[in-house]
């Protein structure tokens, strides 16, 4: 066991960690809406501009795989802290640039300090009782998902008040303020088992090879996010053409449909606990694909295109809660490395998921995007219905009722 005095999780200190994952995740998000403004104060175009989205998410992949281990080795309030930290820094040195070229250099770095998070779950994970380890995760989780949902309209809303660099400025602050107080909230941890840091990568990707479980899990979550961005990555031209011919603020406000998938966290936590996992992932399968049904009848129709995303979010998060759920039981002494092994693989799926859904809608428009999500969820569904856990396969034979 590797935290010093094992007690159940305060409410507090869930709730602030669940605030620090969503404040530190934010800064994927914040240059969504501020893309338009950014371009035209450093004089470049439009495609030049979107290479910070770009950046900010290879920062984050380069992150995972490398920073997130250590917390296996590391104190993780002191590697947390230092994250936090850093991310602190080079956002505010971000909002004082003056040249294009060195804040993309340092959009590279935000991407990869805002793997704070990361850290901050497996540590959750730890704290946590084990019949209680869902539900925590998923509280937790739940900062996040709002940090996503909320970063996009707060930093709209920031930056037509006071331009985009406050909203750099605003961020750097808010990630200062929280390393201090994790600083003095967070558990401190016992001595670890020292470990080569270049074994340790390396352990990362051989738990592939090791762990079965993680390999079905870490596979779902790549279709899920492939799911998801096959969405978002063309939702915006959709939204913005006929019939609709949404401005960019109506366009960023969709993304609060996405509420909905945070009360799918917590109902996944709750299952999850309850050894139901498996019913769980089959229902969340079955979401996303009806999710893309939907949204394709849903070409002309705002409110069914509202209902597709709520579902589709549904479905995401609820599998994306039961996945971690699972492979955090595998190895309680490697939760950091299990996570980066797992999120790495999910944003490869989502990557992929981009590539192919705006080579789609550049051919076959909308519904070529939701033939792509309906084969996604085909690909979800049909493991999902064959993959027990071993638990539930031991007591499915013995004929012992798990899933009540």
């Amino acid at each position: 066991m590797s935290v010093e005095a094992k007690k159940p999780l305060s409410n507090g200190l869930i709730t602030l960690m669940a605030v620090a994952i969503g404040i530190i995740v934010a800064n994927l998000y914040y240059q969504q809406p501020l893309l338009h403004q950014i371009s035209r104060n450093f004089h470049v175009g439009t495609a030049r501009a979107s290479l910070l989205m770009t950046l900010a998410q290879v920062g984050y992949a380069i992150g995972l795989a490398f920073v997130v281990p250590l917390g296996d080795v590391w104190p993780r309030r002191r590697l947390v802290v230092s994250i936090f930290g850093l991310a602190a820094v080079t956002m505010a040195v971000a909002a004082s640039m003056t040249s294009f070229t060195l804040l993309a250099v340092f959009t590279l770095v935000i991407g990869l300090s805002s793997v704070g998070g990361q850290v901050l779950v497996p540590l959750a994970a730890d704290l946590a009782e084990p019949a209680q380890r869902g539900r925590v995760i998923a509280r937790v989780m739940t900062g996040l998902l709002l940090g996503v949902l909320l970063s996009r309209t707060a930093s709209g809303l920031v930056a037509q008040l006071a331009g985009w660099r406050t909203v750099y400025w605003t961020a750097s602050a808010l990630l200062a303020v929280m390393a201090v107080i994790l600083h003095r909230v967070l558990p401190k941890e016992a001595a670890r088992e020292h470990v080569a840091y270049r074994k340790l990568v390396a352990g990362v990707f051989s738990l592939f090879v090791t762990q079965r479980q993680l390999r079905r899990r870490a596979y779902l979550g790549a279709v899920i996010f492939a799911s998801n961005n096959a969405l978002w990555t063309t939702l915006s031209f959709l939204l913005a053409g006929a019939p609709f011919h949404y401005s960019n603020a109506v366009i960023g406000l969709f993304g609060l449909f996405g509420v909905a998938g945070v009360l799918a966290a917590n109902a996944a936590g709750h299952q999850a606990d309850r050894q139901r996992t498996h019913a769980s992932t089959i229902l969340f399968a079955l979401l996303m694909l009806l999710a893309f049904i939907i949204l394709a009848l849903g070409r002309n129709t705002v409110i069914l295109l509202a209902l597709g995303i709520m579902v589709l979010d549904t479905g995401m998060q609820g599998m994306q809660i039961t996945n971690q759920s699972l492979i955090y039981g595998l190895l309680p002494d490697g939760r950091s490395r299990l996570n980066s092994a797992y999120m790495v693989s999910a944003f490869a799926g989502a990557s992929i998921g981009s590539y192919l859904a705006g080579q789609l809608y550049a051919h076959f428009g909308w519904y070529g995007d939701c033939w792509l999500g309906g084969g996604l969820g085909v690909a979800l569904l049909i493991p999902a219905l064959l993959w027990r856990t071993p638990k539930e396969r031991s007591t499915a034979v013995s004929g012992v009722v798990v899933e009540h």
